[in-house]
């Protein structure tokens, strides 16, 4: 912040807002003295406004992410790039397994913490997209071919098959892909942050069983004629770095 004077606290904006060569819109302005015009020349005070130019949604939450990385003394690189109502935040980094963790854990966490930081004041909602190493698109292929399988599976044995628990983006994903497939449905069941896709052929009722450990209902014919309901796998390396952000590091 950098301070200017004048005789009033509009002249004192005004010399600051030329002198930093921006508009009002573009500034934060503090008034910090008022100012007074004395008597007869004497007790005079001139009044005094700190000025700072407001960032970019784009350059805020950049400065925020070098912090936290300096912070967690983890080399990374920043690449973003901003648009009207998206920003897309693109990381490099040596332990690039590390930055993803399991199944995009802690770039979820990221994610959702730079989104947080680049929306603060904002009336409406701008769209963070953190990535490394086109992580993204990889998982949604991934999750397209998941539920390509799972479906084939459904109606060979006019079963319902259950997902294990996935966050708002991969069940739009496992909705999306198979929203044009014929003879299935999908529908999202439980509460988050354990709310799962159930793959459901036609003509087939889905059984509302009991939930197992994991958080989602299981059929209890699943096992028979054959069937075996497909889950992702879950195999998980934990290492330091994801308890700075309040999950276990997992490699995918």
């Amino acid at each position: 912040m950098e301070y200017f004077y004048g005789k009033t606290v509009d002249s004192a904006i005004e010399a600051g807002l030329k002198e930093l060569g921006i508009s009002k819109e573009d500034a934060i302005i503090t008034v910090i003295e008022e100012g007074a015009k004395g008597v007869l020349g004497f007790g005079g005070k001139k009044a005094k406004v700190g000025i700072e130019v407001k960032k970019s949604d784009a350059k805020r939450v950049d400065e925020f992410l070098k912090g936290l990385f300096d912070i967690l003394n983890f080399p990374v690189v920043t690449d973003i790039k901003e648009e009207e109502e998206k920003i897309t935040i693109n990381l490099e980094s040596t332990k690039s397994s590390a930055l993803i963790g399991y199944r995009g854990e802690i770039l979820d966490s990221i994610q959702t913490l730079a989104g947080a930081v680049a929306n603060i004041g904002n009336e409406e909602y701008k769209r963070v997209v953190v990535d490394c190493e086109n992580y993204r698109q990889k998982r949604e292929e991934t999750l397209k071919a998941l539920a390509l399988r799972l479906a084939e599976k459904a109606i060979k044995y006019q079963r319902a098959v259950s997902l294990e628990p996935m966050n708002p983006f991969e069940r739009r994903v496992i909705h999306s892909t198979l929203s044009e497939v014929e003879h299935v449905k999908t529908e999202s069941q439980g509460v988050e942050p354990k709310r799962y896709i159930v793959i459901i052929p036609d003509n087939v009722k889905q059984r509302s069983d009991k939930k197992d450990n994991k958080g989602y209902r299981k059929d209890r014919n699943s096992s028979k004629s054959g069937f075996k309901s497909e889950m992702i796998k879950t195999t998980k390396k934990t290492s330091g770095f994801g308890t700075f952000l309040g999950n276990s590091l997992k490699k995918d």
